[in-house]
């Protein structure tokens, strides 16, 4: 076996050689903190549907755009109109039926030929303001191996493919509507220096430019670098390139090696401005950089992103139905186990972090500290009653939450650990997770309605002999023998105690523990009791709880559960 994976890794060492490394000559990004947002572009509705099984209708293009808006795109790549009717066709149905609103622009993409160049230029007609985004590999690999050409011959492609954009806007009249993007293709493969010279001759043929008309875009498109490198470059390329005043510099990364919401920070801090990617990261081949994950990601550290994913749930559920992929649950943010403990310890600390968010809030200066949740929930539209869920591996603070949050019962700290308990004999007997359903049920039989060996009939106040104390009647059945019991005490409780330790059917015991509460905030909200008693034998405590619309009926209900429990 030993022999066998040493000629595995001779062969891998073979076959798979690094990328010579990018060394700057100074490298000051890694000192920087993101302290803004980038702009934004969606390209969900041309690469992420290029890259589906099946790709989406016009009427899920048109849904998932306007769910985009929602969001706050304002720039959205919307297709390919030159290789596809369909993308032709969407991109004509935005423009006339003027479902683009002011203040946001759509995208086309082209590859750099002249009749696709004007096809695509003929799918803006009365645009209001968009972008034409053109592209050319230029990595030795694509130029020497696709097109077979050489440095010079792929620098002249890019040239005369903004060349052909600029002349196909001027004769649709759309001059100063149509900003330029372009993209020198597999930028983290392509000689640096290259990179800028291609950039600055594309540059040179577009002219004159607002900052924000003229992109370039430099993608990762196969991620074969670290995040690092890739920030790297990106610095690098700024650096040498110049005119920034005139430029903004753009990144699209893709996922191949699981990297790019990382490359894309460091991208940012290296310099970038913009960012393209997908919901949820669909695209080619492992996809491209995940907005949400990334948008969320700042806004977890302070910073606005300018996107609105407080409906995540809703807008997962629409992508999913678009795209046909399920979203993984234990996707960042939107998975639906992400914001999930079932470990008994993380259940407790989430417990108390939720409980105890105005302490850590004076603690550590901000809103929101909570042990193993880094935001709130609730900000993304998710509900607190998912977070903790019961399974083998829980423990009493996971089911004391569900108890409390769910159904608003809040039992006495000592009574935690038969809840935790109950609640793991639950798992194990079933083998699977419980529901809050089925952990209120086990909860109720167990603690409010255990097998009755004793059944209270009536439980009313009486007149005291002595006038400083409160006197109850009880009636009580025990095995089909009732017996009618009465007793005084500095309390309803107190005297239902010593009327009960009259009767010779009843275990001897004495009062441990008394806790009560309101279960709602209406008039007519029931009370919920809490009582602990100990058995005189062995000293062993049984737990009761007993509800009812009045107080003290309520906590004669749970005494007698208690007994009931300390008689089986």
């Amino acid at each position: 076996m030993a022999c066998n994976i040493t000629n595995i890794m001779d062969e891998a060492r073979k076959k798979y050689v690094k990328l010579e490394r990018f060394v700057p000559d100074k490298r000051r990004w890694p000192e920087r903190t993101l302290e803004a947002p980038p702009v934004w572009c969606s390209v969900d509705l041309r690469d992420g549907n290029q890259a589906l099984p099946i790709p989406m209708s016009p009427a899920k293009k048109r849904r998932y755009f306007e769910t985009l808006l929602e969001i706050g795109f304002k720039e959205i790549e919307v297709g390919f109109p030159s290789a596809s009717q369909d993308d032709f066709d969407f991109t004509r149905m935005l423009i006339e039926d003027d479902l683009v609103p002011e203040g946001v622009r759509i995208s086309v993409l082209t590859q750099a030929r002249e009749h696709l160049i004007r096809r695509t230029v003929e799918a803006l007609a009365g645009v209001r303001e968009a972008i034409l985004h053109c592209y050319v590999a230029t990595s030795d690999l694509h130029g020497r191996i696709v097109f077979g050409r050489t440095r010079k011959e792929v620098l002249q492609m890019a040239v005369d493919g903004t060349r052909m954009s600029r002349e196909a806007i001027e004769d649709a009249g759309l001059s100063g509507k149509i900003a330029y993007e372009f993209s020198p293709e597999e930028f983290t493969d392509t000689d640096l220096d290259f990179a800028v010279e291609v950039c600055q001759a594309v540059r040179d043929e577009w002219g004159p430019s607002e900052k924000q008309n003229f992109i370039l875009n430099l993608p990762a498109t196969v991620e074969r670098r670290p995040p690092n490198e890739y920030a790297d470059m990106i610095e690098a390329f700024i650096e040498r390139y110049g005119n920034l005043d005139g430029t903004t510099i753009s990144v699209h990364s893709h996922n191949d090696q699981g990297c790019a919401v990382a490359g894309t920070e460091l991208s940012l801090l290296a310099g970038a401005e913009r960012v393209e990617g997908t919901l949820f990261g669909h695209g080619e081949r492992t996809g491209n950089v995940d907005l949400v994950t990334f948008a969320l990601n700042l806004m977890s550290r302070g910073i606005d992103s300018g996107l609105d994913f407080s409906k995540l749930p809703e807008i997962a559920k629409m992508v999913e139905e678009a795209s046909l992929i399920p979203i993984h649950p234990r996707h960042p943010y939107a998975g639906d186990l992400v914001f999930t403990a079932f470990s008994g310890s993380h259940q407790d600390a989430i417990r108390k972090g939720v409980d105890r968010l105005d302490d850590s809030a004076a603690l550590f200066g901000c809103g929101w500290k909570v042990p193993y949740l880094h935001i709130d929930p609730a900000d993304v539209g998710r509900k607190y009653e998912r977070l903790i869920r019961i399974n083998s591996q829980s423990g009493k603070g996971g089911a004391t939450y569900i108890l409390e949050k769910e159904y608003g019962y809040t039992p006495p700290k000592r009574m935690l650990p038969e809840i935790g308990a109950l609640a793991q004999k639950l798992a194990d007997e079933s083998g699977n997770e419980i529901s809050a359903k089925e952990l209120l049920a086990a909860f109720e039989k167990e603690f409010f309605n255990p097998p009755a060996k004793h059944v209270l009939r009536k439980f009313s106040r009486v007149e005291p002999k002595n006038p400083d104390m409160v006197g109850v009647e009880i009636v009580l059945d025990t095995g089909g023998e009732r017996e009618t019991l009465s007793g005084e005490g500095n309390g309803p409780i107190s005297a239902m105690v010593h009327a009960l330790r009259d009767s010779e059917r009843v275990v001897e015991f004495t009062l441990d523990d008394f806790f009560e509460q309101t279960l709602g905030h209406t008039a007519d909200a029931k009370a919920a009791a809490f009582v602990s008693v100990k058995r005189s034998g062995d000293g062993k405590v049984f737990y009761g709880a007993g509800t009812h619309v009045n107080i003290d009926k309520a906590a004669a209900n749970a005494v007698m559960a208690a007994l009931n429990r300390a008689s089986m």
